[in-house]
């Protein structure tokens, strides 16, 4: 899963970089405007890139894990329905 997110990123980023060389090196010597849009859409790239290279997946362990403080625990199990009091 970290691999595929990884990879994603990265093709992401490099969208980013490649739109913003092709706008203002390409586009702009036949549509300014045209360029100032491919300028948008890549400035909206990176934060996408980012929540999806920090997305958890299900098979990702994160909220369940235990903080090692036994009390701590005890007492988020019992918030979550893991344990009952009888």
């Amino acid at each position: 899963m970290y691999a595929r997110r990884r990879r994603t990123y990265f093709a992401m980023m490099g969208g980013c970089i490649a739109l913003f060389v092709l706008a203002w090196g390409v586009v702009r010597l036949w549509s300014i405007p045209v360029a100032v849009g491919m300028c948008v859409v890549a400035m909206v790239i990176p934060p996408v890139a980012a929540m999806v290279a920090n997305r958890r997946g299900p098979d990702d362990r994160w909220w369940d894990d235990p903080s090692g403080d036994p009390q701590s625990d005890e007492w988020w199990d019992e918030l979550d329905g893991k344990k009952r009091r009888g």
